[in-house]
């Protein structure tokens, strides 16, 4: 998007908001904020008591003023949730344009038929090819093709789908762009991601948290015990100037003990928190990231066990054969040979490489063996292993090779050669993996598997690490090699030869000890796993199972999001502790600005003035400046905050304790000096033009 565009755009926002902040004025949007509502009250009782005044022939611009800035107040709040609001209503707006409807063709007993993909149902088969739109979510289940997965993803380029995988899932409205794919829907119709992702958007503003609601229970706390002192601050007054001998009913109005209350409750927290939670869960969409609910985000802020699987994440993900180790007596170029040989028909990454290795090595290219001449095996997850067999002309095995891992191949031939043992253990333990070579029943030697730690990575883990969040790296490799990446990369505990019982429990044992964990996977294996964590982060590549399991969905399948996740929850509660700091401080500050100005007289000698105009430090013009000065600066400071809690406070890592410093230090000092500041300056602003005595 052009940054004119951008700007228009921004501008389109603003001027939603400010319409949705009046609709929001309807008193059933006020009660869902407590502390706002009792401001949507005060003002209408101030707006009636100015009426009644005037019915009565009195024109008094002081409550006019009061009047109009509590009106403010409130519409300033609700501006700044609809503004929050507004971004994630245009995202699904563009959502929404995305979709489009399309054909689908459908497959029945092998026949093919179009039909509106809305009218496709849960385990319904289709077909697409180059070109086609895929018309709903599903699952590969024969075939493999290149997706265009941008209209989801933001990304261009183009990602492999396959069958029998854990990047076999497909997103209605997404493209594909070569070869042919047979699908099987796993949604009802409405029930597609893009559509899940509309709704979640859409429903974002009314999904308060139990942290919000927790903190919205202690602001109205504090609001009716800030309603109880000011109502009986009246009979205090009437009772102190009866005593004094002074009238004091001009002061102690209605009008000015309902501004008076509006500036002690915590407002400018009450009227940003919705704006807050909602602004962290866009602060995820924008980084391609889905969250199913705003508790799953606040959980990301509070999560102290990392689990990350180390390929992908932690390691580049790709194992490549750097390094051939014959047995004493062979060649090196005739190992690589054989191993060469025994890595044609395994068409993983490991198997390639082994390959490429032997003809970059040694200029080796294996020479075409016709099917009378050799039986290739390809490699199997359960065997572990790939090889051929060579046939004499009878068609019988003359020659037995194979590669595979070190257990798989022990059990087949038995003990290792020493020299060989050694060597397996020495590349274990530099964080790499042995793979074994056999002709017959003989080992001839390990090739070099090396998975690279990627580059930073070490320098996050420390940050995470002095945040108190503890990191496990969660892989199938043995316990040698799991140890030496582990070290390498930083942190803190491993699972090795992890199973989808391991993790689970793993899981149930951090919280048990009262952790709250999140990990990130995107096969069905994981499904269990990420349904027990509490916040699991699921690959959009990955299985249906795994996505449904999950509560969150990375849309751009980067396992490495899971530390921005917990950076952007963690920076959610930072700025909304940030803002409760300065809301409270600021009331403090209020209490101290009004209070002394409004009874600076009461008990006073003839022409002085009385004790508690000690504490008028501000030395403000009068009650009515200092009250109608605060009541400004109440509504205004919500405006100024506003671009915070949608960005949110600067993140750092730190301890909680450091925070907590650094919250006091920034914004309890600032939330304190703020107003004196402010209002001092308003008050001398309203004097310049004579609007108060």
């Amino acid at each position: 998007m052009s940054k004119k565009a951008e700007t228009a755009n921004n501008n389109q926002i603003v001027l939603a908001a400010v319409k949705d902040a009046f609709l929001k004025l309807h008193p059933k949007e006020e009660m869902r904020n407590p502390v706002m509502f009792v401001t949507f009250v005060g003002s209408l009782v101030t707006t009636a008591f100015f009426f009644w005044h005037l019915a009565k022939g009195t024109f008094s611009l002081f409550e006019l003023l009061i009047g109009i800035w509590l009106w403010f107040t409130v519409l300033f709040a609700n501006f700044a949730e609809a503004l929050a609001e507004g971004r994630g209503k245009a995202q699904a707006e563009s959502l929404k344009k995305s979709r489009k409807e399309v054909f689908a063709r459908f497959l029945d007993h092998g026949r093919e038929t179009k039909i509106p993909a809305s009218q496709l149902k849960k385990a319904d088969v289709v077909i697409c090819e180059t070109g086609d739109t895929i018309p709903a979510d599903g699952e590969v289940v024969e075939g493999v093709a290149s997706v265009d997965e941008s209209a989801i993803t933001g990304e261009s380029a183009p990602v492999i789908r396959e069958s029998g995988g854990d990047r076999s899932a497909v997103t209605g409205g997404t493209r594909v762009i070569s070869d042919k794919i047979i699908i099987k829907i796993t949604s009802d119709p409405g029930g597609n991601f893009i559509d899940r992702m509309i709704s979640l958007i859409e429903g974002a503003k009314r999904q308060r948290t139990p942290n919000e609601i927790a903190l919205s229970i202690v602001l109205s706390g504090m609001t009716i015990i800030f309603l109880l002192a000011v109502v009986t601050l009246k009979f205090f007054a009437d009772y102190s100037g009866q005593a004094a001998g002074q009238d004091l009913s001009s002061i102690v109005t209605v009008p000015v003990l309902v501004a008076l209350l509006v500036c002690l409750i915590p407002t400018t927290i009450g009227g940003l928190l919705s704006a807050i939670g909602i602004a962290g869960m866009d602060r995820l969409i924008r980084r391609h990231v889905i969250a199913k609910s705003g508790r799953a985000v606040e959980a990301a802020g509070d999560i102290d066990v990392l689990l990350l699987d180390k390929t992908g994440t932690i390691t580049i993900g790709n194992r490549m054969a750097s390094e051939f180790i014959p047995v004493p007596g062979i060649d090196e170029k005739a190992f690589a040979e054989v191993a060469q040989l025994s890595s044609l028909s395994d068409e993983t990454p490991e198997g390639r490489s082994i390959v490429v290795l032997a003809k970059d090595k040694f200029d080796l290219r294996a020479k075409a063996l016709q099917p009378h001449e050799a039986k290739f095996i390809p490699f199997s997850a359960n065997t572990q292993m790939s090889g051929v067999d060579l046939l004499d002309g009878a068609g019988n095995v003359m020659r037995m090779i194979r590669k595979g891992a070190v257990e798989a191949i022990s059990k087949l031939t038995g003990k290792f050669p020493e020299k060989l043992e050694t060597e397996i253990k020495r590349i274990s333990a530099s964080g790499g993996t042995p793979l074994a070579v056999s002709d017959g029943s003989k080992v001839i030697g390990v090739i070099h598997l090396k998975d690279i730690v990627k580059g930073g990575i070490k320098e996050r883990f420390k940050e995470l690490r002095v945040m108190g969040i503890k990191t496990v790296m969660i892989t199938g490799d043995n316990p040698l090699t799991a140890a030496a990446i582990a070290a390498e990369a930083g942190v803190d505990d491993f699972i090795a030869q992890a199973t989808p019982e391991s993790k689970m429990d793993r899981i149930k044992e951090e919280q048990a000890g009262g952790h709250l964990v999140a990990m990130t996977g995107d096969g069905t294996n994981d499904a269990p796993a990420l349904a027990q964590s509490d916040v699991g982060v699921t690959m959009n590549t990955g299985t249906q199972a795994a996505r449904e399991a999950g509560n969150m969905v990375d849309l751009e399948s980067n396992p490495t999001k899971l530390i921005e996740i917990v950076e952007i929850g963690k920076q959610l509660l930072m700025t909304r502790g940030a803002l409760t700091t300065f809301s409270i401080a600021n009331d403090v500050a209020k209490y101290f600005a009004i209070l002394p100005a409004m009874f600076g007289m009461l008990y006073a000698g003839q022409g002085a003035q009385g004790p508690l105009s000690v504490l008028n430090i501000m030395q403000l013009h009068s009650p009515q400046s200092a009250i109608l000065s605060a009541v400004i600066f109440n509504a205004i400071i919500i405006v100024i905050l506003i671009p915070l809690a949608l960005r949110g406070v600067a993140y750092h890592s730190q301890s909680a304790k450091a925070l907590l410093r650094r919250n006091l230090q920034i914004y309890g000092l600032g939330g304190l000096v703020a107003p004196f500041i402010g209002i001092k300056l308003i008050d001398l602003l309203l004097v310049f033009l004579g609007v108060v005595r």
